[in-house]
């Protein structure tokens, strides 16, 4: 898994960024219209509004990717979590969200909200030993989502210089 580069979008990932999630999405859901105003514009819907976009490359080849949208002030969605079905269970996703908790942490962002679903019992596993905790019913907004049934959080506390990176310890206070 060495030679996979895990770095920022460029214009040319477009189709790759929406081809990974499509696969993913319709292999279990369907694409919602949220999904598609997303997928088929990621500069506007995610990038123009200062959020980031990570692709997993290896070669020519864009096999995975993920995204942070804003939300609410240092509050940022991790979004868009798709690796391709041949390259999973190789630690590519959990290298994924830790460059966007490490962008998080760099950039000020506070906490991190994701949505799921209990019918992805990996990917929830995943989020877990990431540092994402499950939020309690009462505080669950709508989703933008029909598919969603798993809403999770992670705070963040931004880089200070001299301090080990939250990454290291997850459930460690600010």
């Amino acid at each position: 898994m060495s030679d996979v580069l895990i770095r920022e979008f460029q214009p040319a990932d477009a189709d790759a960024f929406f081809e990974l999630n499509r696969e993913w999405i319709q292999r279990y859901f369907w694409l919602e219209p949220a999904d598609l105003e997303v997928l088929w514009h990621p500069q506007d819907a995610i990038l123009d509004l200062a959020g980031h976009i990570f692709m997993a490359v290896r070669g020519d080849a864009r096999i995975g990717c993920c995204a942070l949208i804003p939300i609410a002030p240092g509050e940022y969605e991790l979004a868009k979590m798709a690796v391709a079905a041949a390259e999973r269970r190789q630690g590519i996703g959990r290298r994924l969200i830790e460059t966007a908790i490490a962008k998080a942490e760099r950039i000020g962002a506070t906490r991190l909200y994701l949505e799921s679903n209990a019918i992805l019992p990996g990917a929830v596993a995943l989020y877990e030993s990431m540092g994402f905790r499950h939020l309690p019913p009462e505080r669950r907004k709508p989703s933008h989502y029909a598919r969603a049934d798993v809403f999770m959080e992670r705070m963040v506390c931004p880089v200070i210089p001299g301090r080990a990176s939250s990454i290291a310890a997850a459930t460690a206070g600010c």
